[in-house]
């Protein structure tokens, strides 16, 4: 490996910004430069071609890393290249968005499509992901690498949920890590724990995330405003306190309609908090495990508006489920690899990225 490796790495947010992508993003940049590797960090939301351009010729990176094909892949289908020499090589790893959904959407699959087949190599984390990937780029296997995903705690810092939740002994609080937008399903959570609140009015539930799309948070927040009863939303919650946000919690959510393979889901696991999540592709490994693992939570149907209650009151009800899944879970996360694992397999992403680009200059040149 070249340990002087320069890796500039686009995700659409970035600390202090505190989303999936951003964390993402930042455990990379950490575990990378602990193998030796230079990188960098730049948000590719609201960056013009000419700016990236103007920080590809300061950088000057061996391979861009686009995180997220879609919100930071598309940049690089544009004039970014500097003005001398060869653009350097780039790599991508997708969101489930982009290959769930997007991919099949008329010009948004055309624009990416075009980011698959333009970069090096594409980065798989997660079973989900790789099938899906094998699904609609079959031509593309040879591009393909599996990463594992690592979970990295960015601080021990305490934080007091419970309180900021108004959560009183023997109340069951539910928490939502996830930036608001539409495909989080933050909105139509809330309106599910309205219900299971009725029937349970010891159930609270914290919402933590910044404001991703201003029309549906708008709406959030007016709703939770109406629902201070049960609810709360903390737009920041610092990396630092994740961990104690975590294990404040009696059950962690993920209600999204579209995953790859989620943060929030593992850090819960490795937290020891129990899971309930929607019943899609991405949820379902997490969750399940393999043959003979023990759940680490209980899935919900998309589809039917009384599921998602109708399990929250289980785990509700059940302090022996809750315990059962959180120690599944935690079980399972002491075995899993780490975050210098994970950089091993970016790195040899990014090598294949730097190899397969000499050889495509020399037939070429």
């Amino acid at each position: 490996m070249n340990s002087r490796m320069r890796i500039l790495l686009l995700s659409p947010t970035v600390l202090p910004t505190v989303t999936g992508n951003a964390l993402t993003a930042e455990r990379w940049r950490r575990a990378l430069e602990e193998k030796g590797v230079i990188a960098k960090v730049l948000a590719s939301v609201g960056l013009g071609a000419s700016v990236l351009g103007e920080e590809i010729e300061r950088f000057h990176p061996d391979v861009i890393h686009a995180h997220h094909a879609l919100r930071a892949g598309c940049l690089l289908l544009g004039p970014h290249a500097p003005n001398s020499g060869s653009p350097p090589p780039w790599v991508v790893s997708p969101a489930g968005t982009d290959i769930n959904g997007d991919f099949m959407n008329g010009l948004r699959g055309e624009v990416l499509s075009r980011v698959f087949h333009s970069a090096r190599a594409i980065i798989a984390q997660g079973p989900a992901t790789l099938q899906r990937l094998g699904e609609i780029l079959p031509q593309l296997n040879g591009r393909i690498f599996p990463v594992p995903k690592s979970v990295a705690w960015f601080g021990e810092e305490e934080i007091r949920l419970r309180e900021l939740a108004g959560c009183r002994p023997g109340e069951i609080l539910f928490f939502l890590p996830a930036g608001i937008r539409p495909v989080k399903r933050n909105l139509e959570c809330l309106i599910g724990l309205e219900k299971v609140h009725s029937a349970r009015p010891g159930a609270r539930v914290v919402f933590a995330g910044p404001p991703l799309d201003e029309e549906y948070a708008s709406r959030l927040e007016k709703e939770i405003r109406r629902s201070a009863a049960f609810a709360r939303w903390i737009r920041l919650l610092p990396p630092a306190v994740m961990r104690s946000a975590y294990e404040a919690a009696d059950v962690v959510l993920n209600t999204s309609h579209s995953e790859g393979l989620s943060n929030s889901l593992l850090e819960a696991m490795a937290a020891g908090r129990p899971l309930l999540a929607a019943d899609i592709t991405g949820n379902r490994a997490p969750l399940l495990g393999k043959n003979g693992d023990e759940p680490s939570g209980l899935l919900f149907d998309l589809h039917d508006p009384e599921d998602f209650p109708r399990q929250a009151m289980r785990l509700i009800d059940d302090q022996n489920l809750r315990s059962a899944l959180g120690l599944a879970g935690k079980k399972r996360a002491a075995g899993w690899p780490s975050p210098g694992d994970e950089a091993d397999g970016l790195i040899k992403a990014y090598e294949f990225a730097l190899q397969s680009s000499g050889e495509n200059q020399v037939l070429n040149g």
